[in-house]
Parts: C-alpha cells; sequence; structure tokens
C-alpha cells in the first residue's frame, strides 16, 4: 500500500490541460513514478501532469513543485499547471501573488481574475547543450532534423523553457497525423531528453493556431510552455510580435516575450473539475 492513501487531490485543467494538484507539504511523503503511473489509472483523475507540491527549500516561497506526466517521467516545467497550483494555494489566503520553487527555477505567479493568472515563466533558453541536443546546430531556428517519411516538414525551430521544445511552423496544423508523428519525433536520436513536439500557424503577427504532442503525455488540449516557446521561436523568425494570442484546442493563452528582462509571461484561465482523495485500491499491488 501507499502513504499517499486517502490523500485529498484537486482535479482541474488549465485551457483544457488535466491537472492534478496533490499538496505533501507538511507531511514529509514524496510520490515515486509508480505511484504518478497508478494515481493516473483512476479513470477520474487521468491527467496530463500531475503538480506534487512539498515543502520550500527557500526563504519567501510558498511551495516547492515536482512534476510528474502520465507516465511516471518528471517534467521540470508546467505553466498550465502552475496557474492550478496558484489557485490553489491563493484561494483562501487573501492574496494575489505567490511565488513557486521548480526544477527549471523559481516562478513568480500573479493573478489576473477570478479564475486567470500570469505566470512569469522565465527566459527562454537556445543554446543546443541545454534544450537538450544531441549535437551542436548551426541554426536554432532552423534546427537539422529529417522526419523520416511523409509529409516532410522542414526544419524546425528549438527552444528550452525549461523543458525541450520543437516548434514546426506550418500551413495548417491538421493537415498533419500529429498523433502518428509526434511520438516518433519525440524519440528521434537529436533529442536525448525526448522532446516536446508543436505544430504552429501563423493566423496574424498577434495570433497563433497550436497543438502539441507532450513529451510523457501524448497528444494534449494545451500545453503552456509549448506556447511560450512557440511564440518565442515565431517572434524570433519574425513572424509576430512578442505578444500574441495562442490557440490550443481546449483554450486561449497570451503570450508576451518581456523586453525588459527577457522573461515570458503567459496569462490564461483555469478551472476547478472536482476535488477528491486518492482511492486505497490504486495502490494495492504496488509494493510499501
Amino acid at each position: 500500500m501507499s502513504p499517499l492513501q486517502n490523500r485529498p487531490v484537486l482535479k482541474m485543467n488549465g485551457a483544457g490541460n488535466a491537472i492534478l494538484v496533490l499538496d505533501l507539504r507538511g507531511s514529509g511523503l514524496t510520490v515515486r513514478p509508480e505511484e504518478a503511473r497508478a494515481i493516473g489509472r483512476d479513470p477520474r483523475l487521468v491527467y496530463d501532469q500531475l503538480m506534487v507540491l512539498h515543502d520550500a527549500r527557500q526563504a519567501g516561497v510558498d511551495a516547492a513543485m515536482k512534476i510528474f506526466n502520465i507516465d511516471g517521467s518528471l517534467s521540470s516545467a508546467c505553466g498550465n499547471g502552475t496557474r492550478c497550483v496558484a489557485w490553489a494555494l491563493l484561494r483562501d489566503a487573501g492574496r494575489n501573488s505567490l511565488r513557486l520553487e521548480s526544477d527549471a527555477g523559481p516562478l513568480e505567479v500573479t493573478r489576473a481574475g477570478q479564475w486567470a493568472f500570469t505566470a512569469d515563466m522565465g527566459a527562454p533558453r537556445f543554446d543546443w547543450r541545454e534544450i537538450p541536443l544531441a549535437r551542436a546546430q548551426a541554426d536554432m531556428d532552423a534546427i537539422d532534423i529529417a522526419y523520416p517519411g511523409q509529409p516532410q516538414l522542414g526544419r524546425p525551430s528549438a527552444v528550452s523553457m525549461g523543458n525541450p521544445h520543437v516548434i514546426w511552423f506550418v500551413d495548417d496544423v491538421e493537415a498533419y497525423d500529429l498523433g502518428r508523428i509526434g511520438p516518433v519525433l519525440e524519440h528521434d536520436a537529436l533529442f536525448p531528453e525526448r522532446a516536446n513536439i508543436s505544430l504552429a500557424h501563423v493566423a496574424a503577427p498577434d495570433r497563433i493556431i497550436l497543438k502539441v504532442w507532450e513529451r510523457g503525455a501524448g497528444l494534449t488540449l494545451a500545453c503552456g510552455t509549448a506556447a511560450c516557446a512557440t511564440l518565442v521561436a515565431a517572434a524570433r523568425r519574425g513572424m509576430t510580435g512578442r505578444r500574441a494570442t495562442l490557440v490550443l484546442p481546449g483554450g486561449e493563452l497570451v503570450i508576451e516575450w518581456r523586453a525588459a528582462d527577457g522573461h515570458v509571461l503567459m496569462t490564461g484561465p483555469v478551472e476547478l473539475e472536482f476535488e477528491t482523495v486518492l482511492d486505497p485500491a490504486l495502490f494495492a499491488d504496488l509494493p510499501a
């Protein structure tokens, strides 16, 4: 059995991105990969990301986050999940901002409305070692990768938002079977830590249509860090300005790449679907 049984959990979504928030602060408990996978086996609790909260390690920080994908792998960053965490921690706090720790670094989140938040996702990274890629590239806005099959997608951009993103700009995101090509590209040898795969169409200088195959989760209704990476890539290519609305299957996110400090700000909605506790039966076949 698991000490996680009967722990309270929030089922939420951020622009459609399925999120669970599990608050373990004050308990000393952690989540093992097999426990993360077991939680996702509950049909009610199928998630894209599980946001596990621990006691902060630094003064002035509200919580530390550990982020699991539904396959039990870890993610360093999740923008939509970060906004959900902000709602959970601020709903009874009587204030409108907080600071979180993540494996990608500190994150500041501010309330933008009753059910909307702005997260400072930090500065993007472009060095091939930081993304990371398996080999050096002459141009990070047109990296050297060939999809093994048809249709050919051309050369994509690569950006790290604390996790690796690769973005192909296309005329129509629905013209490609991302459910088929996504896992092939995610596991390409160029990406030693796998990669999030995005197809983007620039509909206007301030509007981008986006579809994402998320590393460790698959096709997703929304991915906040992918939206951030896509706006940055589009602006670097001169296709958009530094602020745009990203339209994903689950909803819209407003992304701004701030010129003053290079940080990327993401504003979007959150929704609480229900609150429950973790069923002990989920962990019945796990070793103690």
